[in-house]
Order: C-alpha cells, then sequence, then structure tokens
C-alpha cells in the first residue's frame, strides 16, 4: 500500500520556521549611508516583520532598527494612505542622544515621547512623519496607548528576560504583542502588526530568555516551545535542558527568526575596520573577614567563609568587603592617573565610596534627573569627563564609550551575566584603536561568583560560534537549512522487518507500517501510547511525542486509529495503556498544580474513530516517587494548605471494542473462548464481580515490624493489607511509627495501599519491565515502558492461543515477547531505531532460551519475588 500523501504532508508540516509577515524591499530603497551588512539586516527585518537583531557590539544595530521602521512606515502607508503610521522604538534613557544623532545621519525624523498625547499630537498638529523614540517606562507604565501603533522596536530588550515574573514582561507581552500571559499559557490578541527585538547579549544560560523573543514576535508560544526541545526540571519549570537530539533544530529554528552577527564575513562581507579590540581581563582578590563566617543552620560556627554564597549572601559580602576592594581600587587607579576609566558598581554605598575615594568622578544613578544623567553619559563619552561610576544596568546598554576610554574596572562581581557582558562591550567595540583592559574586583568568599560568571562567559562565546556557523553555512532565515530538517521525517522507504518462529516486528512510521497490515488481522491490541507532549523517543517528525499541544498530537493519531479498527478482527478489543499529565498552574492561570485528563481525550478519541468504550483498568502508583517527580503532592505544603493537593494519579488501561459483523447477538466473528476447566467459576467470579473475600485477620500493628528490614516489611505489609479489612487510622499509624524509627524510606512509598479489587492493580511489579534489562545492561531507557503482567494478564484474558497480537509503539517490544510466551503470535511496529534493536535481540534471546525450559521457568519464577526488588534498588 502507499504511503497516504495526506499523512506524510501532516509530519513534513511539523518542521518550524517563522513566516514572513513584512514587505519585500529592493536592496536600492535602502539608505546608502549603510554600511557593508547593515543593508541585508534591514531587508530582512522589513521582509520578515516579526525578528530579533542579535547583532554584535559595534555593527549598527541603532542605525539598522531606525532604517527597518523608516521602511515600515513607508510600506504600510503607501499600502493603507492616510495619516503617517506611528512605529515606536522602546529604549533605554541612556541610549536617547545615539539614537538622535544616527538619526540625524540617516536623515530620520525622530521624536521622543513619554504620552499618546504627544504621539497624537506630532501627528496630528505637525505633520510629524518618522520615527517615535520612547522609554520602557512609559509602555510599562500604560501611558502610550499602544493600540495606535503600526510597528515597535524594542532596543536592549532586558524587560522580556524576566519571562513571566515581572510586570514589565507581563504588560509588554499584553500591550505590545497582545498577549495576555499567565505562565506558560496566553490568551491571544492581535498585537502590534510589526515588531522586531535588537539586543547583543541573548543570553545562552537562559534559554527562556530566547524563547521569550519568540513569544514576543509571535513566533511560538514558550510553553509550546518548551515542549518542543527541552525536558523540563520539574522543581524549577524555567531551568531548561534541551534534547541532545533537538539542539540542531532548535539553532536552526532560531536562525529562521533571529540573526545572530558576529561580525561582516558571518553575511559574505569583508571584516575589514570590523576587528574587535583585544581583551586584556585581570582579576583581583581581597582577604574575606573570616571572623564574620557565621553558623551552620545546626548552630555550628564556621571557621572561614564559605564561597558557595548565593545572592542574598553575595550581597552582604559585597558590604562586608568593601573596604579592601576601594583599597585594590585606588592601587588600580594609580597605575595610571590621567586614564579615561568606566567604575561599575552595583550597590548605592559602593557609589558613595567611589565618590569618596575618587576625586572628581562623575557618577550617574537611578534617584538623578533624567536630563542630568544624559548629559553626564554624553560629557563622559565625548571625553569631557575623565571617570565615571555607573551601575551596569542604568549605563551598560547601548552607550558607546570606545572613543576615549578603553579602560573598565569592576569594583564587584555579580550573577548577572548580561549585565556583565553589556558593560565589558561598552568599551570593547568594533572602532575602537586601543587595547581594552578589564580588572575585576572581588572578595575571598566569592570565588564561586567568579567561577559561575566564567561558565556564563564560556557558554555565551559557544552559542555566539555555533551561530555564526549556522548563518555562514545556510543565511539568514531557514530557507537553506530545510532540506535539512526534511531529513529528519521519513516516508516508510527506509523499513525494516525482523522476524522469528511466531514474532514479526518492523522498524517503521507506525500509521505507515498499519496501513500495510492485513484487513480484520489482528486478534488483539495492547499499546502503551505516547502521552501526547510528553516525551520524544525519536529526532524524526514522524515522532508523535513531536507535537505541538494535546489536538496536535491526535490529529496525528487520526491517521492510525482507522487503521487499527480496520486491522482487528470484528468483535476484538483494543487495550490501550495511558495516564492523565499534570499541568503546571501557569498554563491554567493559577498559582498551582492542576491535572489534564488525557484519558478522558483518549476515551473520546477512539469512540469518534468507531471503537466502543468497555470500560478500563486501574493501576495504582506510588504516591511518594510520583510526588518526587512533580512536586504536586508534598507532605509539607498539605500541612500548609491542604486545599492546594491532590491526590496520586494511577496508570489507566482503557478497553475498547470493534463491533463484530453481526450484531444481532454481540459476539465477536471469532470470539476468545475459555474452556471451563481451564477458567473455573471462581476466576469467572473474581474477574467478573471484582471481589475478594477477607480472611478476618487483624490488622498489623506497630510492633509487628520491628526488627524487619525494608524488604521484609514491604513483603509482610502485602500480605496483610490484601487480606485484611482496610482501616486508615492503622494504616498511618503504621507509617508514623516507621517514620518514627527513621525506617520509612522518602524516595518510594514502603507502605503503599494495595487493592484487593482485581481492576485496581496495585502489585504490578514496577521493576519488572524490559527497562531493568535496558539498565542494567546500560542502554537507553524506554520512558514509559509496559509492566509485564499487565500484557500477560491482557493476553490471557481477551485472546486466543495462536491469536495475533500486535502493538503499534512496539517500544523495547515488551507486547511482542509477552504474546510469544502466552503461545500468541507477536506483531509490532517501532519507529525508533535503538529500541528496535534492543527489541529484536531480547525477542531472538527469547527463542534461544526455549530448548531450556528448566532456566526460562526459573526466571520466570522470580516475579513473586519482583516487587521487594524495587525495595532493594531502591
Amino acid at each position: 500500500m502507499n504511503a497516504p500523501t495526506s499523512y506524510l504532508d501532516f509530519v513534513a508540516a511539523k518542521a518550524v520556521a517563522a513566516p514572513k509577515q513584512g514587505f519585500a524591499i529592493e536592496a536600492g530603497e535602502v539608505n546608502p549611508i549603510l554600511h557593508r551588512h547593515q543593508p541585508v539586516l534591514v531587508k530582512w527585518l522589513v521582509e520578515g516583520g516579526r525578528r530579533a537583531l542579535f547583532a554584535n557590539f559595534g555593527l549598527g544595530k541603532t542605525m539598522i532598527q531606525l532604517e527597518a521602521m523608516r521602511l515600515v512606515a513607508e510600506a504600510v502607508h503607501a499600502r493603507d494612505g492616510g495619516e503617517w503610521p506611528a512605529c515606536l522604538i522602546v529604549i533605554p534613557l541612556t541610549v536617547v542622544t545615539e539614537f538622535k544623532r544616527d538619526a540625524a545621519k540617516l536623515g530620520i525624523p525622530v521624536c521622543f515621547v513619554r504620552t499618546t498625547d504627544e504621539i497624537l499630537t506630532a501627528r496630528g498638529v505637525e505633520g510629524f512623519r518618522g520615527i517615535f523614540l520612547t522609554n520602557y517606562e512609559s509602555v510599562r507604565e500604560g501611558k502610550i496607548d499602544t493600540s495606535i501603533l503600526t510597528g515597535v522596536s524594542l532596543d536592549e530588550a532586558s524587560c522580556l528576560r524576566g519571562f513571566g515574573g515581572t510586570k514589565t514582561f507581563r504588560e509588554f507581552m499584553a500591550q505590545l504583542a497582545g498577549d495576555d500571559r499567565r505562565g506558560d499559557a496566553t490568551i491571544k490578541g492581535e498585537g502590534i502588526p510589526f515588531r522586531f527585538v535588537a539586543t547583543a547579549t541573548p543570553s545562552p544560560n537562559e534559554y527562556v530568555e530566547l524563547l521569550a523573543y519568540a513569544a514576543f514576535l509571535g513566533v511560538m508560544d514558550v510553553g509550546q516551545a518548551k515542549t518542543r526541545f527541552f525536558k523540563r526540571n520539574s522543581e524549577k519549570a524555567d531551568q531548561l535542558t534541551i534534547h541532545p537530539h533537538k539542539e540542531d533544530e532548535f539553532w536552526l529554528w532560531v536562525n529562521s527568526w533571529g540573526a545572530f552577527i558576529q561580525r561582516p564575513s558571518d553575511l559574505g562581507f569583508s571584516d575589514d575596520g570590523y576587528d574587535l579590540p583585544p581583551l586584556d581581563v585581570r582579576w583581583h582578590e581581597v582577604p574575606s573577614d573570616h571572623s564574620r563566617a557565621g553558623a551552620e543552620k545546626d548552630g555550628q560556627q564556621r571557621l572561614l567563609k564559605t564561597d558557595a554564597i548565593g545572592v542574598v549572601s553575595a550581597a552582604a559580602e559585597k558590604r562586608e568587603s568593601l573596604p579592601g576592594r576601594v583599597e585594590k581600587l585606588l592601587e588600580l587607579r594609580a597605575e595610571d592617573p590621567d586614564a579615561h576609566r568606566l567604575i561599575w558598581h552595583d550597590l548605592e554605598a559602593e557609589r558613595h565610596a567611589i565618590e569618596a575615594a575618587v576625586p572628581g568622578v562623575a557618577s550617574v544613578y537611578g534617584a538623578q534627573p533624567l536630563d542630568e544623567r544624559e548629559q553626564t553619559i554624553l560629557a563622559f563619552s565625548d571625553g569631557e569627563v575623565q571617570e565615571l561610576a555607573a551601575k551596569p544596568v542604568l549605563a551598560g546598554s547601548g552607550c558607546n564609550f570606545q572613543r576615549h576610554c578603553a579602560w573598565s574596572i569592576f569594583l564587584g562581581v555579580g550573577f548577572k551575566f548580561n549585565d556583565f557582558i553589556q558593560a565589558i562591550h561598552r568599551v570593547q567595540r568594533f572602532q575602537q584603536t586601543k587595547r581594552v583592559r578589564i580588572d575585576l574586583i572581588h572578595s575571598e568568599a566569592e570565588r564561586s561568583v567568579k567561577d559561575v560568571l566564567l561558565g556564563k562567559w564560556k557558554r555565551h562565546d559557544e552559542m555566539c560560534a555555533r551561530m555564526s556557523e549556522i548563518i555562514r553555512r545556510y543565511g539568514l532565515g531557514l530557507e537553506g537549512a530545510k532540506d535539512v530538517l526534511a531529513r529528519s521525517s521519513e516516508d516508510g522507504s527506509g523499513a525494516a522487518c525482523e522476524e522469528g518462529p511466531d514474532w514479526k516486528v518492523w522498524r517503521n512510521d507506525t500509521v505507515l507500517q498499519t496501513a500495510q497490515l492485513p484487513e480484520s488481522s489482528v486478534g488483539l491490541i495492547v499499546t502503551s501510547v505516547p502521552f501526547s507532549t510528553q516525551y520524544e523517543y525519536t529526532p524524526s517528525y514522524n515522532d508523535f511525542g513531536h507535537s505541538d499541544d494535546n489536538g496536535h498530537f491526535f490529529r496525528q493519531m487520526d491517521y492510525l486509529s482507522p487503521e487499527l479498527l480496520r486491522v482487528l478482527k470484528p468483535g476484538r478489543k483494543l487495550y490501550v495503556h495511558v495516564k492523565d499529565r499534570t499541568r503546571p498552574g501557569g498554563l491554567e492561570g493559577v498559582g498551582f498544580q492542576t491535572v489534564d485528563p488525557f484519558h478522558a481525550d483518549c476515551i473520546q478519541h477512539y469512540r469518534r474513530h468507531g471503537f466502543y468504550y468497555m470500560g478500563m483498568i486501574t493501576v495504582e502508583t506510588d504516591v511518594v516517587r510520583e510526588n518526587n517527580q512533580t512536586y504536586r503532592l508534598g507532605w509539607s505544603e498539605k500541612c500548609k494548605d491542604g486545599s492546594r493537593m491532590s491526590v496520586g494519579m494511577p496508570e489507566y488501561v482503557l478497553i475498547f471494542r470493534k463491533a463484530p459483523t453481526d450484531n444481532s447477538d454481540g459476539y465477536a466473528d471469532d470470539p476468545v473462548v475459555h474452556d471451563k476447566t481451564d477458567y473455573p467459576r471462581g476466576r469467572w467470579q473474581t474477574d467478573a464481580h471484582a471481589k475478594w473475600r477477607s480472611s478476618g485477620d487483624r490488622l498489623l500493628g506497630p510492633e509487628d515490624f520491628r526488627g524487619l528490614d525494608a524488604k521484609g516489611i514491604f513483603r509482610k505489609w502485602r500480605e496483610h493489607s490484601t487480606s485484611s479489612v482496610y482501616d486508615y487510622e492503622s494504616h498511618v499509624a503504621i507509617a508514623q511509627s516507621l517514620d518514627e524509627a527513621k525506617s520509612l524510606p522518602p524516595g518510594f512509598a514502603l507502605l503503599p495501599p494495595h487493592a484487593w479489587h482485581p481492576e485496581v492493580w496495585s502489585d504490578v511489579a514496577r521493576m519488572r519491565t524490559l527497562n531493568g534489562e535496558q539498565a542494567a545492561k546500560g542502554r537507553e531507557m524506554h520512558l514509559c515502558p509496559l509492566q509485564f503482567d499487565i500484557v500477560d494478564r491482557i493476553i490471557e484474558f481477551d485472546s486466543n492461543p495462536g491469536d495475533v497480537v500486535y502493538d503499534p509503539f512496539g517500544g523495547l517490544m515488551t507486547v511482542p515477547l509477552r504474546a510469544v510466551m502466552k503461545g500468541r503470535v507477536g506483531w509490532a511496529s517501532e519507529l525508533n531505531p535503538g529500541y528496535f534493536a534492543d527489541g529484536v535481540r531480547i525477542l531472538r534471546e527469547n527463542d534461544a532460551k526455549r530448548s531450556a525450559p528448566t532456566l526460562f521457568d526459573l526466571i520466570d519464577a522470580g516475579t513473586r519475588e519482583s516487587a521487594d526488588t524495587e525495595v532493594e534498588a531502591a
């Protein structure tokens, strides 16, 4: 059967790239005063309509932004007519003069405004036909009605670095991007049509910053991008680790909307005149006062100050070490008293100390009148002031000091890499003619701060080099990289097949493979579907886990489920292993985690495709282990406010049936038949009525567990809880007594509430999966393996000997393996080549073991003790 074209088109459409939403312009329309690489970047911005300019210091971001906004305004006016479009560049106050200077060179009128009335007056009364400038505070405080804007550009867009956690970010997303953001979630609006971001230092140390830029530009929502490219830290949502197999795709995607330009040669131009000056970095450590080392949590006094300090203790250390650092500052100044210098600091106390120690130093600070601050910065930039003291957050972005200064002294160091690197590049810039000297002073107790800063600096350089290589190879945008990304999707032509005496497995896309199976050839389908966007198993776009959201996942399932119905024998069943998913509070706009009812979505999906829902089996999970993974069920949080806490989420096995050909009596065309000798009345009653009789034995008391190790406690509790009437208070008392005796492990549930109900399978051997073998051999572990005994019960209950049992998501081939062991024929399809190879090996090893039944029986007999294995391993 040929591959369905519509499905392959669906898979190909998963390749992401930022669409073009701007105007096509000719190179001749760009102001000829722009230099070398700059017209190319202007053209790219205008044609994209929503783009980020990550150009190195000194490459002309100011002029590029001004010219791009001019062309946008002219194109919109030519298209729509009417009054002149309002295009706004949002800038730090310290760079107003720089923008005005560059605008004058380009012949572009600019007007600095703080309110909507000032914009309306300039456009209506004065007939202004230029670009508006404003400061970040005016937008954040709602002084400007952004609905009247056609285009906006954020220069040094530091507000977006505080993704989700700052008022500035939320206001900018709501007012400029039209997105009312609640954590990862977004209520979409129209937003300003043309949006740009310009900064030299997107942080490689915080991926979420790049995601925030993409969200502002309307390229991809933050939550969607997190799912697509990253592993998440369940404890800290914004600490992201990129999937190794997604790294290339991530940076190619970034290149589709963000231009990382380090030098003109990245775009094929000469670097003549654009060589950065050498950087001479010197570190200076001053002694710490160890008499104030403090104490440990247990009250034990420290002999030495620890160097593993955090943000709060770092600020305290700065205050205590200030006299020694100022002394080192004066020592360094004495090497060249007449040099022009920047003196960077973080605290107001440091500024006061600098002003007291350095005669004639000029300072800029937050409480200073804006005009005075601007004049001071301008005077230092023009060489009229010899030494300037400032915080990087005030003067570290946008200011150009390289004409008269080549020396910066940092009176202290901090964790904020962006502020640090911005401050360095106020003097190390293109057109700097001197060797740049950077002196950094820190205390003995701040060694760890220095190490963190150096690590971030290294990663910054690595990211810049990587992006330069991508642009050199593929050019701006994703056009040149489409073929690279397309090769990560499959059309079924590379499918492989392996088979044994009574099993057959394919390495292929499951949609393409299932479509090739004969109609009504499968007696039972047992599978664990991918849990929507929760995991990705391969770098291929065919991977069902490579989905944007639940809707996208089920649209791909829409191609598979009709084929499953087709290949299943009439009247036979489909079993689907699923689990609900924890949903971060931000997705709902609330401060607590909720639950995404994935199992309910699956029920509706299969019903839509012609399956009849027959019920579900509940499989309990370890609530302690789940809490360690999600931090949703914490004991401490329960004690603070029990209303926040939910319950542990079990796994479910959903049961569906294909209608028989003859619906008059409801029997399957090929019934699943049980001989009453092998399937006695007692077993039937247990299955049908799901009721266990109690032996009447008493509940165990705390004294019954004295002297037992964890293995013995677990076994004895299991035996007791499945044969006695349950008593909640007694259960808690036993657990509490073990906790008081320091015998209750924090990492797993030693006393889980074992169930006597057969539809709640709490005795599942959690460690008895093919993952155990994978882990033992040091191989990659399957993320959601099916447990052996779940599969065994289903196969025995709902198939005949000799039936074909099929798993469309084969993984490590648990289903075909257990089918073979139960006298059936096992089929499976698997996309991941590693899982497929390991699954084939396991199946062949099982074939070989058939000649040694006593050994196989011995291995299988270990099932009864397998739960104890988990206790020992944990």
